[in-house]
């Protein structure tokens, strides 16, 4: 039987990765360009790591465009989603991961920051989604994937907008996969624990409630399997679900 890792599932579907120009987005990216997806790459400032991560994908045959937006910015969403469809005509998949991983007690957190972080993590995958949803309903076989986080799950010090704006992801995601049902739209949540990157763990106090089950935290391009699970055609049953990738750091 031939592997999931040696097929190419999306081939002909084109996802757009909010966030992508590094670490856990950078990860989903390449994996579903290796599953045969054309890739927009989105980062919010900087198009040099961007227009890496397209570099990558180009490297390994296959197609990607990198593209500067503010998911926060109503109308900058629009054009992103309009310029996916000029360069690629199609849209199947979305994953809203750009976020801001801000600590600041409640004592010190203004209100334009709360807005600010928020607007990023949750208003912007609202307006990802209502961007991309003609589309989505155009590919028959669209897929939703918003990247939440452990701390709004186990809750953690210092970060009321960022828990707040995760575990509204987690409410957006069970809406819409009611919503969306009709039209052949899955809708899900992944959700990492303390996971290896570039910048190391999240910053601030751990909020897992136990070291890892498995001694070790999780990796990237573990985020990313998952991820490509629920966008391909393996995952068409799945929705409206909440999938923990953190090594057994929390139970849920």
């Amino acid at each position: 039987m031939t592997s999931m890792a040696n097929e190419r599932e999306l081939e002909g579907r084109v996802a757009l990765v909010t966030g992508a120009s590094r670490n856990i987005g950078r990860a989903i990216a390449l994996a579903l360009a290796g599953a045969g997806a054309a890739i927009v790459v989105n980062a919010r400032t900087s198009r040099e790591e961007a227009q890496a991560v397209v570099s990558e994908i180009a490297a390994a045959g296959g197609k990607a465009m990198a593209h500067l937006a503010d998911v926060s910015d109503e109308r900058a969403v629009h054009a992103m989603a309009q310029a996916a469809l000029e360069r690629f005509g199609r849209l199947d998949v979305l994953v809203n991961n750009a976020a801001i991983r801000d600590v600041t007690s409640i004592d010190e957190i203004g209100y334009a920051q709360w807005r600010q972080v928020t607007g990023i993590i949750l208003d912007g995958a609202f307006l990802c989604v209502k961007a991309c949803l003609p589309a989505l309903r155009e590919s028959g076989a669209g897929a939703i994937v918003n990247i939440g986080g452990m701390s709004g799950h186990t809750g953690a010090a210092g970060r009321p907008h960022v828990v707040a704006a995760k575990l509204g992801l987690v409410g957006l995601t069970r809406a819409l996969a009611h919503d969306l049902a009709k039209d052949a739209i899955t809708v899900n949540c992944v959700v990492p624990g303390l996971v290896e990157t570039k910048r190391g763990a999240s910053s601030g106090k751990p909020a897992h409630l136990h070291a890892p089950l498995l001694e070790r935290r999780a990796k990237p391009e573990d985020v990313a399997a998952v991820v490509r699970l629920l966008a391909g055609p393996r995952g068409r049953s799945i929705t409206g679900q909440d999938w923990h990738v953190n090594a057994g750091g929390y139970l849920g």
